[in-house]
Parts: structure tokens; sequence; C-alpha cells
């Protein structure tokens, strides 16, 4: 009597093991893009950091400046579920109160000092600038879902996705001005966090004059 034939090997990885595997591959491309810069970085150097194989590494990217990516979208998908949450007819500053009482912070996903040190290189890095600007483009429709949401109004009215993108520029152009020109960007301290919390309410309050 012979066995039955199935499926041998390892069991397909779950897609929360994905996504962890690529934060994993983001954390160690980004330690090796400071500490070695990005043109002295190969592929094979980002999987060793983490136990893979080079050939590992590009099934989850296509190239190792993408490798950074989930880091960026971490705070994208953060600012969503804000702009989510955000009550109808409440003035942004209470929202913001709330949200930054309420735990993970406005820019929420990894160390503020590790983005801080990765939007730095996105000024002289053209390949890892592609990456950043494709998160803040992808992440715009994303911003718009949730504004037409907040107003009771379809994704793509006018209104909605210019408003989406007043929010999206405002976004970017307040991490980029922390990143680059923060007094306290490079350290990490509780002075950082509050400086960059300070810019992020500047930016998002400027854009909500428009958002209403």
């Amino acid at each position: 009597m012979t066995a039955p034939r199935g499926r041998t090997g390892r069991p397909p990885l779950t897609e929360e093991r994905r996504t962890e595997i690529r934060r994993e591959i983001a954390r160690a491309a980004v330690h090796l893009f400071v500490t070695r810069g990005v043109a002295a970085t190969t592929g094979e150097q980002i999987g060793r950091a983490v136990g893979l194989s080079a050939r590992t590494v590009w099934r989850y990217f296509p190239s190792k400046e993408s490798c950074v990516a989930p880091l960026f979208s971490e705070g994208i998908d953060t600012i969503t579920a804000f702009l989510r949450e955000w009550p109808p007819g409440q003035p942004l500053e209470q929202a913001l109160d709330r949200w930054l009482g309420a735990g993970p912070g406005l820019a929420g996903g990894p160390a503020r000092a590790t983005v801080g040190a990765l939007v730095r290189l996105t000024r002289t890095e053209p390949g890892l600038r592609a990456v950043w600007l494709q998160t803040y483009d992808e992440a715009e429709p994303a911003f718009a879902r949730a504004l037409a949401e907040r107003a009771g109004r379809p994704a793509d009215d006018l209104g909605v996705t210019i408003r989406a993108a007043m929010f999206n520029a405002a976004l970017r152009a307040a991490v980029e001005h922390y990143a680059w020109r923060g007094e306290h960007a490079r350290d990490g301290s509780a002075a950082a966090e509050a400086e960059l919390e300070a810019t992020l309410r500047r930016a998002l309050a400027v854009a909500a004059e428009g958002v209403g």
C-alpha cells in the first residue's frame, strides 16, 4: 500500500509573516544605507543581515532602494487611519490631541530617528528619492478615500481630490522639513519627538484650513 501523495517541504508563509519579513529587510537596508552608503550596500549584504539570501530579498523587492518602502508606508497608513477617525465638525487640534494621546502617535511606524536618517538620504540618493515620492503618490488616493468617507462624498469628487493632495503635500513637506532642518532630528530624543509632532501639527493645520 502506497502512502498518499501530498505537498512536501515547508508550509507556505502567512501574509502576516510575509509582512514581517518585509519589515525586517527594510530595517536592515536602512541600517546599511545609513552606515555604509547606498552605493556600497548590496542585496547580498541586506539579505545576510536578516538571514536570507539575496535571491529571497529580490522576491520581496525589485531593487535595493525599494527595500525601504515599508518604513515609509507605515507612517502613511497611520495618517490614513487618523483621517478616517477624525469626526466631522471636530477641530483639527482636538482631533490631534485625541489621536496623539491614544497610543502610537501621529507619525506612527518605525523609530523617528531611523526615518529621519532615511529621509535625509533621499536628498542625495535619486533611487531613494524615487521610492519616497512614489510612497506619497500612492498615499494620495488613500487620503482621498478617508476624507471622502468623512465628508460623505465620492472619493473622485474634485474637492476631495484637491484636499487629499493638500494633506499629502503638507505631510511630506513637514517630514522633510523636520528631517533636513530639525534641531533634534538626528538624536532620537524626547525633544526630537516633540519637534516632529509640532512640525506635523503646523503643517496639517495649514492644510486643514482648506479641508474645513
